[in-house]
């Protein structure tokens, strides 16, 4: 009775397979462009939409694991269930991915394409903030939170919450959910650090800082967090391919630490004869990693000057001291371009940055390309993989070092998008996949937000928006102190 059982069910699956009439000598075209990426074991469903004038009807068959999935489509989504999806990648290793499309009531077989599925995990949760391209806009933004393991996406903070501030700055420790700072401006304007159950509201400017604290970073600990001071200006070109131009007047780098509610720096790190910004600490806490130029005169006529270097210097936790020497990693000077943006991996072996012919805010530079060194060995490489023709910047680590997300404007030049990339052991980026969507074409086609700063999180945030705008307007801020370690 078995044997009759299992013939029947393998009539019934054969009989799913149209009658193919012909070939197509190619892949086919789709959205998002998901041919031959690397994906996590536990990412959502890979929905995409095949992009043809020709077709009416179209089938894929999916193969991964010993299971073969078939998927009817009439408007060329394929949309995966969740079942079937995760008997696909459950085991990982290689997915093949056959597209059939009916034309002229004919079934032609398109050439096969693959996904393989790393044995890596991905944080389960991606942070990031939402905003119109070209930051001017505060009307509606918000920071969200993205399962990465469904479609589903919950605000973390929007600014109609509040009083229509503008909402930045968001930074999490470690990539914890319960240790998250983020900064307001306008109305209810401070520094807002959530950590170990604690909610603090903080002014950050004080009268030896040229401004509030922005660019944060943690320290592993979660004692402390870097932040650079930057009189920043901006402005809009007319001709420029690169459409708007951030640039720093003046910047210095400084360390918060949470538990003194007080501002540290050193000579080193904060000079008028230099431009400092972008301060990471390293995973052991060590060392802190900074972006550094030459402070150039007259700004903004000289903006095109400005080039920063990667430097480091020693950091001590215990009593929040810095070192008296300062390694320059990548001088801009010799090897040309301008240096900003760097992360390193939490193993401590690779340290990304972006590289652009100047300046400092990347993410409006078209020549914007993710670089990275070999801490190991000191070799200097581009990220080939993950580049594109258009802007790449405000990256990301996983927890496992084998995962990286990038802000990125490869699909229109217009709109920052998130993309994932698979990092191997050697620090060789593979192809990146765009943020998987449940109706990819419709949802990105309609999105009129940029995603700003995405960062990987290990679990969700338990505040709400509700919980936030209530502190905001009812607390009192704290003054932060100032002191000078040298």
């Amino acid at each position: 009775m078995k044997r009759y059982i299992i013939i029947i069910v393998l009539f019934i699956i054969a009989a799913c397979r149209p009658d193919i009439s012909g070939n197509i000598a190619r892949q086919p075209e789709i959205f998002p462009d998901y041919k031959e990426v690397t994906i996590p074991c536990n990412i959502a469903p890979m929905n995409f939409q095949v992009i043809s004038q020709e077709g009416n009807s179209w089938m894929a068959e999916v193969t991964a694991a010993g299971e073969t999935v078939r998927i009817r489509s009439c408007n060329g989504l394929i949309s995966f269930g969740k079942g079937q999806w995760k008997k696909l990648i459950g085991e990982g290793g290689e997915m093949d991915i056959q597209i059939y499309e009916k034309r002229e009531g004919r079934w032609l077989a398109y050439q096969k394409f693959n996904m393989h599925v790393a044995d890596d995990p991905v944080d389960p949760y991606l942070a990031y903030r939402l905003i119109t391209p070209g930051y001017s806009l505060w009307r509606e933004m918000s920071i969200c939170q993205r399962d990465l393991e469904s479609f589903r996406e919950t605000r973390i903070y929007s600014n109609s919450q509040g009083k229509g501030n503008c909402v930045n700055c968001h930074s999490f420790c470690d990539r914890d959910p319960g240790r998250m700072l983020i900064h307001m401006r306008a109305e209810s304007a401070g520094t807002y650090i959530f950590h170990d159950g604690r909610k603090e509201k903080l002014e950050t400017k004080t009268d030896r800082t040229i401004s509030s604290l922005v660019y944060p970073y943690w320290h592993p600990s979660g004692h402390y967090a870097a932040f650079s001071v930057n009189k920043t200006n901006q402005v809009l070109h007319s001709t420029d391919p690169n459409r708007i131009e951030v640039f720093d007047e003046a910047s210095d780098v400084v360390v918060y630490d949470i538990r003194n509610h007080q501002i540290m720096t050193a000579d080193n790190i904060c000079s008028e004869a230099a431009f400092e910004t972008f301060p990471t600490f390293s995973p052991d806490g060590r060392s802190l990693y900074f972006c550094s130029a030459k402070a150039v005169e007259p700004m903004p006529e000289g903006y095109k000057e400005v080039r920063y270097s990667l430097c480091r210097v020693d950091f001590d936790p215990s009593d929040c001291s810095f070192g008296q020497r300062t390694d320059t990693l990548y001088n801009a000077a010799v090897q040309g371009g301008s240096v900003s943006y760097p992360r390193i991996s939490p193993d401590g072996r690779f340290l990304a940055f972006t590289l652009s012919g100047y300046g400092n805010f990347s993410i409006w530079h078209k020549d914007a390309d993710i670089y990275c060194i070999d801490l190991l060995s000191g070799n200097t490489s581009q990220m080939t993989a993950l580049n594109s023709g258009d802007v790449e910047s405000y990256h990301s680590w996983s927890g496992s070092s084998r995962w990286m997300v990038v802000s990125s404007r490869r699909g229109d030049g217009l709109y920052t998008r998130p993309y994932i990339s698979y990092v191997d052991e050697d620090g060789q980026a593979h192809k990146p996949f765009l943020l998987p969507q449940k109706n990819p074409k419709k949802y990105y086609d309609s999105q009129m937000f940029s995603y700003n700063i995405p960062e990987f999180i290990e679990g969700e945030i338990d505040l709400t928006g509700r919980q936030i705008a209530d502190f905001a307007a009812e607390a009192d801020k704290v003054q932060v102190m100032y002191k000078n370690n040298d």
